[in-house]
């Protein structure tokens, strides 16, 4: 079944001519619970993978944070995202390549007490397929273990929350807080940035954005990922929940609590307290460095 975003309440750019220049495109991926298989695109599912390559693994200490205890030694990486071009094309995928896999090591590290991932490019026709048994990590926090997903691609409009230039938001601030003392739609909550997880589009800060540079060119990055902890939070629903998932009465907290953290929660990730983690790439330089960043509320 598709998954589609309602059409936003208000005409964003017709009230507020001046965030034209700032709208991206985002991929909202809408995962759900299913059984994927390793030529589907899927979040925590099997993955294409070369046979011939060894299993990757964290070689990092890993703080005792009290969410999971990793035993002593490597420990194996966990699949997180497979992205076919087939399925989402936006992505910059480099010659030669079809197919973008993200793993992490699903303990706390050191920088930010969250997983560290690792991003692949693959050329689907050189792998030879999923692996008998991937190694799996010990002790790891089920918060940082996704559950095997399906996929609804879907391709909405983004406009900039936290990354709105502050000059734009000083000379809009009044106009956003009219509007949601007439409608109750608030700019920042319902109407800028998509939630969920996604490609593309600006990353859905829960703090002060920070931004990586590239450390070959020194360019800022660009947004390349988004891996939420919800689909949307209790404060975003209305705009965000897709009308397929939308009960018969309109209100997201009319469905029982399994059925709405299906819809809401479905890879089972808890990112601190409803963070995220977001991969950003250098598209200048030829080997697309990647780096990330996390944050929560």
């Amino acid at each position: 079944m598709a998954r589609t975003t309602p059409p936003r309440p208000v005409d964003v750019e017709a009230l507020f001519p001046e965030l034209a220049p700032y709208r991206r495109d985002t991929v909202r991926l809408h995962p759900r619970r299913g059984h994927p298989g390793v030529r589907d695109s899927s979040l925590g599912g099997p993955l294409l993978w070369p046979r011939e390559d060894a299993w990757p693994h964290c070689h990092d200490d890993h703080p005792d944070s009290g969410f999971g205890s990793p035993q002593s030694g490597a420990q194996p990486l966990v699949p997180v995202l497979q992205l076919f071009a087939a399925d989402v094309p936006e992505l910059p995928f480099p010659a030669g390549k079809d197919v973008l896999q993200v793993l992490w090591c699903p303990f706390d590290h050191e920088n930010d007490y969250a997983p560290r991932p690792e991003l692949y490019w693959r050329d689907s026709s050189a792998c030879g397929g999923e692996l008998a048994a991937p190694p799996r990590p010990t002790g790891a926090d089920d918060n940082y273990l996704p559950a095997p997903c399906v996929l609804h691609p879907e391709r909405v409009v983004d406009y900039p929350s936290w990354d709105l230039p502050h000059d734009v938001h000083q000379a809009l601030r009044e106009r956003f807080k009219r509007l949601e003392e007439e409608t109750g739609w608030s700019y920042h909550y319902h109407l800028s940035t998509a939630d969920g997880i996604k490609v593309g589009g600006y990353p859905t800060w829960t703090q002060d954005p920070v931004w990586p540079g590239c450390t070959s060119c020194g360019r800022r990055m660009d947004h390349l990922l988004t891996v939420n902890s919800a689909e949307f939070d209790g404060g975003t629903w209305r705009t965000w929940l897709p009308v397929e998932d939308t009960p018969a009465s309109g209100t997201i907290w009319d469905l029982p609590y399994e059925k709405r953290q299906q819809i809401q929660c479905a890879p089972g990730l808890m990112l601190g307290d409803m963070g995220g983690v977001y991969l950003f790439i250098c598209r200048q330089c030829p080997d697309l460095p990647y780096d990330h960043r996390f944050d929560c509320s």
